[in-house]
């Protein structure tokens, strides 16, 4: 249960009475070869399996997404952020060229969708992306779907801006604390600008980088599949999971190993949903299950190992056949 890793402090080990012990080898299997680090298989709150580095802190990449996400619904349900708001209400604005009018227009909301419609240059923004962004100007506010570091970055300094908190201090005190994360330190954030440097200001707004360990990423993914109570405590206000992981774009062709869709930071599949991190960084949620798997791979710049999302989330799917209902 999810209530004896809060008291313990530690992890317990599942019985596997009722999962299947090939296909749980065959998962194995699949990652044999590859640059996987570390992978880590829970349901209802115990270790299936696991692998590789569990306790070694590595940068978590875009996974920062859905960390910041599961924080915007504590402070949208307290009201500290309303959704609603425009960025030129705000007072957000950019380094020439400046946002125009139609882009200020852009809600809080619209960010937390990838939604908003500015294009403009990004910080650690991939060759990728910004091949892929559009040209400024080419869609109004909540029309368009784009993966868009520009509004991943500003809901950062947004938060910072509206909660009088550091998104890292933040997330230590409302969600690592009460879920009983075994090695995070709020000291394990940085700020990092557009060379990957730490860096102060807001000029091109910065990434708020974590680095964190696969068992502490585990228990965050055990909140989303527990509605974001924890024990007897409800850590996320209720439904905000639900909110944060429906789907707003639906996409024709999937991506990412099959995801389908893209909430308020989060990826979605057929099965249920995921945290994504360049390089192969992976939290995979399986609500129906009770089931949360994670994939870690060594990112230590300049060398950066990769396990493309079709990898892993081929292994996830054999695990989630592997595994019973909860």
């Amino acid at each position: 249960m999810v209530e004896a890793l809060v008291s313990a402090g530690s992890w317990e080990p599942h019985d596997r009475a009722r999962w299947s012990g090939p296909l749980l080898a065959k998962a194995r299997e699949a990652m044999a070869g590859k640059n996987t680090h570390a992978v880590m298989i829970v349901q209802g709150g115990r270790i299936v399996d696991e692998w590789g580095g569990i306790d070694d802190k590595i940068e978590i990449r875009s996974i920062r997404k859905s960390f910041l996400s599961a924080l915007y619904g504590i402070h949208v349900a307290e009201g500290r952020i309303d959704p609603g708001k425009t960025l030129g209400e705000l007072g957000i604005d950019d380094q020439p060229p400046a946002l125009t009018e139609i882009e200020k227009q852009a809600t809080v909301l619209d960010l937390l969708r990838a939604r908003s419609g500015v294009y403009h240059d990004a910080a650690r923004e991939t060759v990728a992306m910004r091949a892929a962004r559009p040209p400024r100007g080419s869609h109004s506010p909540g029309t368009f779907y784009y993966y868009n570091n520009w509004d991943f970055n500003v809901l950062g300094a947004i938060f910072e801006r509206l909660t009088g908190r550091t998104i890292f201090e933040d997330f230590d005190e409302r969600i690592a604390k009460p879920i009983g994360m075994q090695d995070y330190q709020a000291s394990d954030g940085r700020w990092a600008g557009p060379e990957g440097s730490t860096v102060g200001g807001d000029s091109r707004y910065l990434n708020y980088v974590f680095s964190m360990t696969a068992r502490d990423m585990a228990r965050f993914g055990c909140l989303f599949a527990r509605d974001g109570r924890w024990g007897d405590r409800q850590v996320l206000p209720r439904g905000w999971v639900a909110r944060s992981t429906t789907s707003y774009s639906d996409f024709d062709k999937p991506s990412n190993g099959g995801a389908i869709g893209y909430g308020f930071l989060w990826w979605t599949y057929p099965w249920g949903y995921a945290a994504l991190g360049n390089g192969g960084h992976v939290i995979a949620v399986v609500p129906e299950k009770d089931l949360v798997v994670v994939h870690r791979v060594l990112y230590a710049p300049p060398t950066e190992n990769v396990v493309v999302y079709p990898d892993v989330m081929a292994m996830v799917r054999i695990v989630i056949d592997a595994a019973p209902a909860p």
